[in-house]
């Protein structure tokens, strides 16, 4: 009643890990795959990245501010992690790199995968994420370097911090993305009143949480109105209306990740919130783009 096919990846129902949280080890990944549509790990680039110093979070009420800074272990050492994923889902691995040929080259570590995301969006890291995708000539270029490394479906994550995320998107979709992560982090910063400094180390970060779905669910449904590709939605999903929501936007499948802080049974609580929607409604794969009329 709940499951999908995405990109010729079956799932059984559409909700999805988003990456960054809680996909750093294979222990995390097996509980959320219990119960999970797929799951995406941390994004990982070619070596070893510390990230910023703490604090890199900060929970402000609304949400979250985050500025981690991609921290990795490598694509060597994470593949071995990898490995002892028990595979109770299909397993999707989140990529980041300065160059086209970077960011290709990292699939050769992970065979295993069942498909691949690139991180064209990370608002707060140098040199990656963001400060390449927000160049739709090389955003183009990494998803077609990416695609001729790999026989994986690749999903291109993007921004809402460029001037018109629809234009990215074409790109990707030219590139020859088999779909689409909207959105990622919003840039965003806290300051703390008594010592009158920023909180993060970084100074500022990418905003997540509640706060953002409106501006996710927008970005969402300009994407599906201008691309031929599917559109994976995340941000701000808390509860199992917000998928439902998502979906009718145009979203065949969405991710999770700021709510996992509040819940460790939140993929169990929104499957079962989902089977009771569609015993009294239609199947889920039947709603997408519906509010499109």
């Amino acid at each position: 009643m709940l499951d999908i096919e995405l990109c010729g990846i079956k799932m059984r129902n559409p909700l999805m890990l988003a990456s960054g949280i809680l996909g750093s080890y294979s222990s995390s990944l097996n509980r959320i795959a219990e119960n999970a549509g797929a799951v995406v790990t941390k994004s990982v680039g070619a070596e070893e990245r510390e990230g910023y110093r703490n604090p890199v979070l900060i929970n402000y009420g609304d949400g979250f501010v985050n500025a981690v800074g991609l921290s990795s272990p490598g694509a060597e050492v994470f593949s071995k992690e990898l490995k002892n994923f028990r595979g109770g889902c299909p397993l999707i691995v989140s990529l980041f790199g300065s160059s086209p040929e970077e960011i290709a080259h990292l699939t050769s570590f992970f065979p295993f995968a069942d498909a691949f995301e690139i991180n064209l969006s990370c608002p707060h890291a140098e040199k990656v994420g963001l400060a390449v995708g927000s160049d739709p000539t090389l955003v183009r270029e990494i998803v077609t370097y990416v695609k001729k490394s790999t026989s994986k479906p690749v999903f291109a994550k993007l921004s809402p911090n460029v001037n018109d995320i629809v234009e990215i998107g074409k790109a990707a979709e030219k590139g020859g993305a088999d779909g689409v992560v909207a959105i990622n982090t919003i840039r965003g910063m806290s300051i703390d009143i008594l010592s009158r400094k920023p909180v993060l180390s970084n100074i500022s970060g990418g905003v997540s949480g509640e706060a953002i779905k409106p501006i996710a669910l927008k970005c969402v449904w300009d994407l599906y109105e201008n691309l031929k590709i599917p559109v994976i939605g995340v941000g701000g999903i808390t509860t199992w209306k917000d998928v439902v929501e998502f979906m009718l936007a145009g979203a065949e499948a969405v991710q999770i990740g700021s709510a996992h802080f509040y819940s460790y049974k939140l993929f169990f609580s929104l499957k079962e919130s989902l089977l009771a929607y569609v015993r009294k409604n239609e199947p889920l794969k039947e709603i997408i783009g519906m509010a499109h009329g």
